[in-house]
């Protein structure tokens, strides 16, 4: 019914950028929050950063000042571009997205199948 795609993970080193991207498809009415979550190798799954339909977004701590999301809402995206990348941001990172479907107007969270992001030392 409603999948993501994600693109645009990779190795990179330490200090390094990478932008993710992560579209939207499928029997949409409209997405309410979109966001970022990662997985660390023996981690639990995190927050990386949110935005909602009307561009508010929230940050974990960790990447502030560092990752930058943004969404379109006309082409159903959001992306995430990573500045001064760290090892520890090492991870799968997920797409998530909040989505209400055109059949019966249902809710339903959704996730992305996961793209690694590798930054070495």
């Amino acid at each position: 019914q409603v999948q993501l795609v994600e693109s645009g993970g990779g190795l990179v080193q330490a200090g390094g950028s990478l932008r993710l991207s992560c579209a939207a498809s499928g029997n949409i009415f409209s997405i309410k929050n979109m966001g970022w979550f990662r997985q660390g190798p023996g981690n639990q799954r995190e927050l990386v950063a949110t935005v909602t339909s009307g561009g508010s977004t929230n940050y974990a701590d960790s990447v502030k000042d560092r990752f930058t999301i943004s969404r379109d809402n006309a082409k159903n995206t959001v992306d995430l571009q990573m500045n001064s990348l760290k090892p520890d941001d090492t991870a799968v990172y997920y797409c998530n997205a909040v989505v209400v479907t055109t059949t019966k107007y249902s809710q339903y969270n959704i996730w992305g199948q996961g793209t690694q992001v590798t930054v070495s030392s």
